[in-house]
């Protein structure tokens, strides 16, 4: 089952204008929510993100911003409570 917040509450923003399409955001999403498209990057599905912080903290021109850590350490703790030994991702970001 794949991990979604309700629909449309992520604090996930995106300024096209600013992308440069150097693509480090689709690199660095352990959700895959950015895809480069015609040289930009474009959102694939805002409500996959965990809000774990890897694309805002690598994008040089701050076209990306999230709150991050909300829906990180809520993807923590339910994998903890569910005794799961891997969290959402396996990235340092989220201690997974």
């Amino acid at each position: 089952m794949e991990h979604r917040y309700l629909r449309n509450v992520v604090t996930l923003r995106y300024e096209l204008e600013k992308c440069t399409g150097c693509g480090l955001c689709e690199e660095v999403c352990p959700r895959a929510v950015f895809r480069l498209h015609e040289g930009k990057a474009t959102i694939i599905d805002r409500d996959l993100c965990m809000e774990c912080g890897a694309c805002s903290r690598n994008c040089a021109l701050n076209a990306i911003s999230v709150r991050a850590g909300v829906g990180c350490a809520w993807a923590v703790l339910t994998s903890k409570l569910r005794r799961n030994q891997q969290s959402c991702c396996s990235e340092p970001c989220c201690g997974g």
